[in-house]
């Protein structure tokens, strides 16, 4: 019985311990976990609090305006317009009809596709974007539940068309999309802003709760070399001489020969910045062409649909045309305005000089090809000051013979024309060019007087300008500086420039030879009274040959003697009379007539 009792306590005794330890470990335990919500709730009290506002909060981005581009004369050429995004909240709307009757009437909507919108349960519907401020503080107005007003910016050209191929456009997002727009994106883009409000579990936004803001950042304003009084003038010349002459295009631009500042670029016809996804007329007449002629190939409504997506395709392809700058976008022979290359490299190689004497039969032969002077009677004896003057084919030919295919593809070179000229537009094309091992006699000849090869326009224009600046061959540019908005200085931009490309007395004598073509020569129909103007006209081909079509185009610089400022008028394919000295010069020569004395008053260097 003894025994009996004393196991008893012992096991009393072991439960009493069990209990001991399971109490010791329970407070433990609790203890542990005091220390662990206490270190939860108020050392890590902010960063909890911000993970369950996150886990509440909506956000809605408001767009930064974006950086203006303002010319030369500080003319705003891109400005911002402020427009409104009109939203509603399904769980806060507390008259749908009126809120139905109001917006569907306000911004011009089917009432079926508002309804639809109004009475959708979701956490934010967006009615329409980019509605115009004034309709928006109307709406606003009104205070109707549930229905929210929001600020944003739409990009604005106040000069519709002017320069559309320059400054480019933005998109739906804001960003650049061709132009200056897209070359400057970093500059011109803000910061965007942020709405931020809470929600309920669901995600719908909790009337009353308010809302917080953080404000966008405006992008930075461009400032370009562009006149905008230069622009202006170029542009109605370009459209005179498009619809005058039914050509395909026009292209005129004007160029700082010192520091390759481009004043005026234009490529007629251009498009309205403002509305940059409606084709112009020209290129509807081709879209409506195209679509005739799917409709008439037509054979069984099953391919409808494909059909569609060529449409669609079909009118994005006449976009990226009606968008093309052919200034800089696009290759052409540059014609007679080339023999100026081939005169700096035979005199800056001395294989002719201005006194050189020729003899013009009407044609040279070359291997077994007769090339012809496009004065078919011939010019008879001449020097090489009026060889320039005349635009001898057979006295450019003998000259870029002597100076060799190798050592000619030298110069190509190093007068810069096998690079781009480096311009701050995207989409520069690129010289095509004979390979050196495949320019036999034949090739060297229909190179020398600008034919059997292509380049742009602007690139031309450089390398002349480097010719007769004293060898300094420029970097073309539009972009000049980036500032705040508070007229902070962001940046000054430089651009790459090659010194030497020609010597100073090769320099000279090119200035002299070319003031001699517009004083006496083929290119008279350029001359400015008052002024000194030295320049090239050049007549040539499109391929195929033999179907007619020709660009005549005219290369004018001033003062002959000390070049400033150089243009270049490109006609495209025009209609009846299509010489270069004929049709170009004299657009030049109206430029020069206005902007000359513009400039000397603005006293420009």
């Amino acid at each position: 019985m003894a025994a009996k009792n004393s196991t008893g306590r012992r096991n009393m005794t072991v439960q009493k311990r069990k209990t001991f330890v399971l109490c010791v470990m329970s407070v433990a335990a609790l203890l542990l976990l005091g220390v662990r919500v206490g270190y939860l709730m108020i050392m890590c009290s902010e960063h909890y609090t911000e993970l369950a506002t996150q886990l509440h909060e909506r956000e809605r981005d408001i767009k930064a305006a974006r950086g203006r581009i303002i010319d030369s004369t500080g003319t705003v050429l891109a400005d911002n317009k402020t427009v409104c995004t009109i939203s509603v909240i399904h769980s806060q709307v507390k008259e749908p009809e009126q809120v139905i009757e109001v917006l569907s009437r306000e911004l011009g909507l089917s009432e079926e596709y508002v309804r639809k919108r109004v009475e959708k349960y979701s956490a934010r519907e967006r009615i329409k974007s980019n509605v115009d401020k004034e309709t928006g503080d109307r709406i606003r107005s009104l205070d109707m539940a549930g229905v929210k007003v929001d600020e944003d910016y739409k990009r604005y050209y106040p000069y519709g068309e002017l320069a559309s191929k320059v400054l480019g456009f933005t998109g739906g997002d804001n960003q650049g999309i061709i132009g200056l727009e897209v070359s400057y994106e970093e500059y011109l883009t803000g910061k965007k802003g942020q709405i931020l409000t809470l929600t309920d579990a669901k995600g719908i936004e909790l009337d009353g709760m308010g809302e917080r803001r953080q404000e966008p950042e405006a992008g930075k304003d461009l400032y370009i070399s562009l006149d905008i009084n230069i622009q202006k003038y170029a542009t109605q010349l370009a459209k005179q001489a498009y619809e005058t002459k039914q050509a395909a295009g026009v292209s005129i631009i004007v160029m700082n020969v010192n520091n390759g500042e481009i004043l005026a670029m234009t490529d007629v016809p251009e498009f309205n910045l403002n509305e940059p996804f409606t084709l112009i007329e020209e290129f509807q007449v081709q879209e409506i062409e195209k679509e005739t002629e799917e409709q008439t190939t037509q054979q069984d409504e099953e391919n409808q649909t494909e059909e569609k997506q060529e449409t669609r395709e079909s009118t994005q392809d006449l976009l990226n045309k009606m968008w093309r700058n052919g200034c800089i976008n696009d290759t052409y022979e540059p014609g007679s305005t080339f023999k100026i290359i081939t005169a700096a490299a035979g005199l800056e190689s001395g294989v002719v000089s201005l006194n050189d004497n020729f003899s013009c039969p009407g044609f040279i032969v070359v291997d077994d090809r007769r090339i012809r002077c496009h004065k078919i009677s011939g010019h008879g004896a001449e020097d090489f000051t009026h060889a320039v003057m005349n635009s001898c084919n057979p006295v450019f030919i003998t000259v870029g013979l002597r100076i060799g295919a190798e050592r000619y593809y030298e110069y190509f070179t190093k007068f810069g024309l096998k690079q781009k000229t480096g311009i701050d537009l995207p989409g520069e094309a690129g010289t095509i060019m004979h390979q050196p091992d495949k320019i036999g006699e034949v090739e060297l000849a229909t190179i020398s007087f600008g034919q059997s090869f292509q380049i742009t326009p602007l690139r031309l224009m450089t390398t002349v300008s480097g010719l007769i600046n004293g060898g300094r061959l420029v970097t073309p540019h539009f972009g000049v500086k980036a500032m705040s908005a508070d007229s902070t200085m962001v940046e000054e931009f430089t651009y790459p420039v090659s010194e030497g490309i020609v010597s100073a007395e090769t320099t000279e004598k090119l200035k002299y030879v070319l003031e001699q073509v517009v004083e006496n020569g083929g290119g008279k129909n350029g001359y400015v009274e008052g002024f000194r103007i030295g320049g090239k006209t050049a007549t040539s081909q499109t391929l195929p040959r033999g179907t007619g079509r020709y660009i005549a185009s005219f290369l004018g610089f001033a003062p002959a003697d000390n070049p400033k400022v150089m243009a270049l008028a490109i006609i495209d394919t025009p209609q009846g009379t299509y010489y270069g000295g004929q049709i170009a010069a004299p657009i030049v020569r109206q430029l020069f007539e206005n902007i000359l004395p513009y400039l000397e008053e603005m006293d420009y260097n």
